[in-house]
């Protein structure tokens, strides 16, 4: 996927989760922070930050601030609509998937997307996808903050296992050199157990490692299968 214009700017706040001050070319702006996470490993005082300019009067701020660079690891996507952006495009270039439909309702969940692929018989699947912002002594964590939603989502998942569906859960890393992922369950414990118990049932787990650029973001790694922290 790939962005439009783009301005580089220095973060300073972040007032609340939608909004953050940022210097660019001298001037302070309030910009839209797309990501309702956490980040404060990310979003600190100084940070180099990547925003996209956006031509709409309608809205209240011009920009939208979609990476940060952090040291040793480079630059950080942080945008939240970004993942399931890459997800459907690699998607799309599976040759064994022959239907996509996005925003998927099952049960009382709306997955991210539900798909067919060919086999000897038309096989139903349900994915749902989680991008990863965390990063902690090179290595991949998520989520970043509590998220009952996601461990809604791995219930989900789970049952519809039993019930004949293909399950996936895809991570997408939106950051260079991190290949697997974790759960972080020190600041979530449940979805760590939920996640545990998902992959018995036979969840499967992707890991899309992504290149990230100013102005794009796309698949360049895949692995599969849940790896245990020990």
């Amino acid at each position: 996927m790939k962005y439009g214009t783009i301005v580089r700017g220095i973060f300073m706040n972040r007032p609340n989760r939608f909004i953050a001050n940022v210097m660019v070319n001298g001037t302070q702006e309030n910009v839209h922070v797309k990501n309702t996470g956490r980040c404060r490993e990310l979003l600190l005082p100084g940070a180099q930050v990547i925003l996209e300019q956006l031509d709409n009067p309608a809205r209240k701020t011009k920009y939208d601030l979609i990476s940060v660079y952090k040291e040793g690891v480079g630059l950080v996507n942080i945008d939240s609509q970004a993942p399931n952006k890459v997800a459907a495009e690699w998607l799309k270039q599976q040759a064994d998937i022959t239907f996509i439909k996005p925003e998927y309702t099952y049960g009382t969940s709306r997955l991210d997307f539900y798909c067919e692929r060919s086999s000897s018989d038309v096989v139903k699947c349900l994915v749902e996808v989680k991008g990863v912002t965390l990063e902690r002594n090179g290595i991949g964590y998520f989520p970043d903050a509590p998220t009952e939603r996601g461990v809604k989502h791995l219930k989900e998942l789970t049952k519809a296992v039993s019930q004949g569906f293909e399950c996936y859960l895809i991570f997408v890393i939106q950051m260079e050199g991190i290949d697997v992922v974790y759960p972080n369950v020190e600041t979530h414990p449940e979805f760590g157990l939920v996640l545990e118990q998902a992959v018995a049932a036979g969840v499967q787990v992707i890991y899309l490692g992504c290149q990230v650029r100013e102005r794009e973001l796309c698949v360049e790694r895949v692995k599969t299968g849940y790896h245990l922290l020990n």
